[in-house]
């Protein structure tokens, strides 16, 4: 059996995720790296500290992006039926593409927490979760002004909502690896949570 396609494609995914956008445009815009400013976090909420909202907000477009291409071409392979893919396939490409923007290969292995490459790689999947995640998202951060916060919340809301809908799938397990991973990530922002001294939205 040639595994070869599969592989590469993984591959590709992976290193699709592991484009550092942060990292380039505050240092294109700033010259500063980013990995020794703030939280040294290279996603858009460290962006905006650093570089400004403007930049902040194209650094979570593109993070978004690059989640959601790697998928959208397996989907596309198979519509054109030039490869068949197993179920499973298209999550273990777009857990890929997560992975690559949390543990960058152009970066030593740094990057970030991999909210919005998640909803990137997830809207083809379940836009259904995605979208039910993101109004959380918005309602958390608007009532307690913590981005951390909200991003916890929607990482717990992305796998709780399509249980609900679609009880256990794939999909289920691979939102929920998603919201373990996001939590992980967060977890020196839940100790700050816990102590009070987070930062809250200005």
């Amino acid at each position: 059996m040639n595994l070869w396609p599969e592989i590469s494609l993984v591959l590709v995914a992976y290193l699709v995720g592991s484009i550092p956008f942060g990292y380039i445009l505050t240092k294109k815009f700033t010259g500063k790296s980013i990995l020794g400013l703030g939280s040294g976090n290279i996603g858009s909420t460290n962006v905006g500290r650093i570089a400004g909202k403007k930049i902040a907000a194209l650094t979570q477009l593109l993070d978004m992006l690059k989640g959601f291409l790697p998928v959208a071409l397996v989907y596309l392979l198979q519509v054109m039926n030039i490869f068949h893919f197993e179920e499973i396939y298209i999550y273990i490409v777009a857990f890929a593409t997560i992975l690559g923007h949390d543990f960058s290969v152009f970066l030593n292995f740094r990057g970030g927490k991999g909210v919005n490459t998640t909803l990137g790689a997830s809207l083809l999947l379940t836009p259904f979760s995605v979208f039910i995640s993101v109004f959380f998202y918005f309602v958390v951060k608007w009532k307690y002004k913590t981005v951390s916060l909200g991003s916890i919340v929607l990482s717990i809301v992305l796998p709780v909502s399509d249980l609900l809908v679609n009880k256990i799938t794939f999909q289920f397990y691979y939102l929920l690896a998603c919201a373990v991973l996001i939590v992980i990530l967060h977890i020196p922002n839940i100790k700050r949570l816990l102590n009070g001294n987070e930062n809250r939205v200005q």
